[in-house]
């Protein structure tokens, strides 16, 4: 079976990074991202959007219980956080020629 040659395309936002939500029920709240799913174009957020996840009992837990989980929030509703300030996020080449992301609204390089 052949596989689908898919283009990578380079988001705004990486796993570790601070941000901001911008819209949705966790509106302008911060916190930071524990995975980027490429397929969706969504986000895990560390502590937001949490749902509520019905577990059924099985032969290790007999009782059954009730989790809440972070769910994903879609790439475009989060901005990244850099020294304190939500900024957009753009894309230039460093001094080592290679293309890094930077803050468009102070300039500077993230890591």
């Amino acid at each position: 079976m052949a596989t689908k040659n898919e283009t990578r395309v380079k988001l705004h936002v990486k796993k570790g990074d601070t941000v901001k939500v911008i819209a949705g029920d966790s509106k302008n709240k911060t916190g930071k991202v524990l995975r980027v799913l490429r397929t969706t174009n969504r986000a895990i957020v560390e502590g937001l959007n949490m749902v509520t996840k019905h577990r059924k009992p099985t032969a290790q837990n007999t009782q059954g219980r009730i989790d809440k989980i972070e769910a994903p929030i879609h790439l475009s509703n989060l901005q990244v956080v850099v020294s304190g300030t939500p900024t957009r996020i753009g894309r230039k080449l460093n001094d080592a020629g290679k293309l890094q992301r930077f803050s468009k609204k102070s300039g500077e390089f993230i890591k």
